[in-house]
Protein backbone atom coordinates (compact mmCIF):
# COMPACT_ATOMS: atom_id res chain seq x y z
CA UNK A 1 0.00 0.00 0.00
CA UNK A 2 2.84 2.42 0.88
CA UNK A 3 4.59 1.61 -2.41
CA UNK A 4 1.39 2.31 -4.35
CA UNK A 5 0.96 5.68 -2.62
CA UNK A 6 4.60 6.52 -3.27
CA UNK A 7 4.17 5.66 -6.96
CA UNK A 8 1.08 7.85 -7.16
CA UNK A 9 3.00 10.75 -5.58
CA UNK A 10 5.92 10.29 -7.98
CA UNK A 11 3.58 10.11 -10.99
CA UNK A 12 1.79 13.27 -9.80
CA UNK A 13 5.10 15.12 -9.48
CA UNK A 14 6.20 13.98 -12.94
CA UNK A 15 2.91 15.06 -14.49
CA UNK A 16 3.07 18.40 -12.64
CA UNK A 17 6.60 18.94 -13.95
CA UNK A 18 5.49 18.17 -17.51
CA UNK A 19 2.50 20.47 -17.15
CA UNK A 20 4.79 23.28 -15.97
CA UNK A 21 7.07 22.73 -18.99
CA UNK A 22 4.10 22.81 -21.40
CA UNK A 23 2.78 25.94 -19.68
CA UNK A 24 6.20 27.55 -20.00
CA UNK A 25 6.40 26.67 -23.70
CA UNK A 26 3.09 28.41 -24.34
CA UNK A 27 4.24 31.64 -22.69
CA UNK A 28 6.96 32.75 -25.13
CA UNK A 29 5.53 35.54 -27.24
CA UNK A 30 6.82 37.74 -30.06
CA UNK A 31 5.08 40.98 -31.03
CA UNK A 32 5.95 44.11 -32.95
CA UNK A 33 5.09 47.74 -32.48
CA UNK A 34 5.04 48.06 -36.30
CA UNK A 35 2.33 45.49 -37.10
CA UNK A 36 0.07 42.91 -35.48
CA UNK A 37 0.15 39.18 -36.16
CA UNK A 38 -1.40 38.34 -39.56
CA UNK A 39 -1.50 42.02 -40.57
CA UNK A 40 0.44 44.05 -43.14
CA UNK A 41 4.07 44.99 -42.57
CA UNK A 42 4.51 48.74 -43.17
CA UNK A 43 6.49 49.57 -46.35
CA UNK A 44 9.21 51.19 -44.21
CA UNK A 45 10.50 47.69 -43.34
CA UNK A 46 10.52 46.42 -46.94
CA UNK A 47 12.48 46.87 -50.16
CA UNK A 48 10.15 49.77 -50.96
CA UNK A 49 11.15 51.61 -47.79
CA UNK A 50 14.19 51.73 -45.51
CA UNK A 51 14.65 47.93 -45.72
CA UNK A 52 15.32 47.76 -41.96
CA UNK A 53 13.99 45.34 -39.39
CA UNK A 54 10.95 46.33 -37.33
CA UNK A 55 11.15 46.56 -33.55
CA UNK A 56 10.30 43.21 -31.96
CA UNK A 57 9.14 42.69 -28.38
CA UNK A 58 9.76 39.38 -26.61
CA UNK A 59 7.98 38.17 -23.49
CA UNK A 60 7.64 34.92 -21.56
CA UNK A 61 11.27 33.84 -21.98
CA UNK A 62 11.75 30.54 -20.09
CA UNK A 63 14.05 30.74 -17.06
CA UNK A 64 16.62 28.26 -18.43
CA UNK A 65 17.12 30.23 -21.66
CA UNK A 66 20.78 30.85 -22.50
CA UNK A 67 20.22 32.43 -25.94
CA UNK A 68 17.52 33.26 -28.47
CA UNK A 69 17.48 32.66 -32.21
CA UNK A 70 15.33 34.29 -34.90
CA UNK A 71 14.62 33.12 -38.43
CA UNK A 72 12.53 35.23 -40.82
CA UNK A 73 11.17 33.26 -43.78
CA UNK A 74 8.88 33.89 -46.76
CA UNK A 75 7.31 30.48 -47.47
CA UNK A 76 5.41 31.93 -50.46
CA UNK A 77 8.48 32.72 -52.60
CA UNK A 78 8.20 31.30 -56.14
CA UNK A 79 11.35 29.18 -55.85
CA UNK A 80 10.57 27.88 -52.36
CA UNK A 81 11.08 29.37 -48.92
CA UNK A 82 13.23 32.50 -49.01
CA UNK A 83 15.10 33.32 -45.80
CA UNK A 84 15.22 37.05 -45.02
CA UNK A 85 17.06 37.00 -41.68
CA UNK A 86 19.02 34.45 -39.67
CA UNK A 87 20.24 35.62 -36.29
CA UNK A 88 21.35 33.61 -33.26
CA UNK A 89 23.16 33.71 -29.93
CA UNK A 90 20.96 36.65 -28.98
CA UNK A 91 21.27 37.23 -25.25
CA UNK A 92 17.82 36.90 -23.61
CA UNK A 93 16.24 40.30 -24.07
CA UNK A 94 12.80 41.85 -24.15
CA UNK A 95 13.38 43.84 -27.32
CA UNK A 96 15.14 43.75 -30.66
CA UNK A 97 15.43 47.38 -31.66
CA UNK A 98 14.31 48.73 -35.02
CA UNK A 99 17.08 48.90 -37.62
CA UNK A 100 19.64 46.89 -35.66
CA UNK A 101 20.67 43.42 -34.65
CA UNK A 102 21.23 42.90 -30.93
CA UNK A 103 24.81 43.34 -29.76
CA UNK A 104 26.67 40.10 -29.04
CA UNK A 105 24.51 38.18 -31.52
CA UNK A 106 25.54 36.58 -34.80
CA UNK A 107 23.78 37.15 -38.11
CA UNK A 108 24.02 34.19 -40.46
CA UNK A 109 23.63 34.21 -44.24
CA UNK A 110 20.15 34.78 -45.62
CA UNK A 111 18.93 33.62 -49.04
CA UNK A 112 20.28 36.83 -50.59
CA UNK A 113 23.75 35.85 -49.32
CA UNK A 114 23.80 38.72 -46.81
CA UNK A 115 24.52 38.70 -43.09
CA UNK A 116 21.71 41.11 -42.36
CA UNK A 117 17.98 41.68 -42.52
CA UNK A 118 16.57 41.76 -46.04
CA UNK A 119 13.08 43.21 -46.05
CA UNK A 120 10.00 41.79 -47.76
CA UNK A 121 9.99 42.25 -51.52
CA UNK A 122 7.58 39.79 -53.14
CA UNK A 123 7.60 39.64 -56.96
CA UNK A 124 3.79 39.37 -57.03
CA UNK A 125 0.83 38.87 -54.74
CA UNK A 126 0.69 38.95 -50.97
CA UNK A 127 3.35 36.93 -49.17
CA UNK A 128 3.60 35.79 -45.55
CA UNK A 129 6.74 36.74 -43.62
CA UNK A 130 7.14 34.47 -40.61
CA UNK A 131 9.36 35.58 -37.73
CA UNK A 132 10.25 32.33 -35.92
CA UNK A 133 11.65 32.94 -32.43
CA UNK A 134 13.35 30.19 -30.42
CA UNK A 135 14.46 30.12 -26.76
CA UNK A 136 17.49 27.84 -26.47
CA UNK A 137 19.23 26.16 -23.55
CA UNK A 138 22.68 26.74 -25.04
CA UNK A 139 24.92 29.12 -26.93
CA UNK A 140 25.50 27.80 -30.46
CA UNK A 141 28.97 27.27 -31.94
CA UNK A 142 27.97 28.45 -35.42
CA UNK A 143 29.62 31.40 -37.14
CA UNK A 144 28.44 34.04 -39.63
CA UNK A 145 28.58 31.59 -42.56
CA UNK A 146 25.65 29.63 -41.07
CA UNK A 147 22.37 29.54 -43.00
CA UNK A 148 18.89 29.08 -41.58
CA UNK A 149 19.20 25.37 -42.43
CA UNK A 150 22.44 25.16 -40.41
CA UNK A 151 20.79 27.00 -37.54
CA UNK A 152 17.75 24.74 -37.49
CA UNK A 153 20.00 21.67 -37.36
CA UNK A 154 22.16 23.13 -34.57
CA UNK A 155 19.06 24.02 -32.51
CA UNK A 156 17.70 20.46 -32.50
CA UNK A 157 17.47 19.16 -28.93
CA UNK A 158 18.04 22.69 -27.52
CA UNK A 159 14.67 24.41 -28.04
CA UNK A 160 12.97 25.28 -24.76
CA UNK A 161 10.15 27.26 -26.38
CA UNK A 162 9.24 28.77 -29.72
CA UNK A 163 6.74 31.20 -31.15
CA UNK A 164 5.95 32.98 -34.40
CA UNK A 165 4.82 36.38 -35.59
CA UNK A 166 3.49 36.57 -39.15
CA UNK A 167 3.36 39.72 -41.21
CA UNK A 168 1.93 40.15 -44.71
CA UNK A 169 3.21 42.24 -47.58
CA UNK A 170 2.35 42.94 -51.20
CA UNK A 171 4.38 45.35 -53.33
CA UNK A 172 2.44 48.33 -54.56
Amino acid sequence: MKVKILLIIIATLIIAGCTQEVKQMGELKLTSTAFKDQENIPPKYTCQGDNTNPELTISGIPERTKTLALILDDPDAPSGTFNHWTIFNIQPTEKIAESSAPQESTQGKNSAGKNSYTGPCPPSGTHRYIFNLYALDTELTLDATATSKDLRKAMEEHILAQTTLTGLYQKK
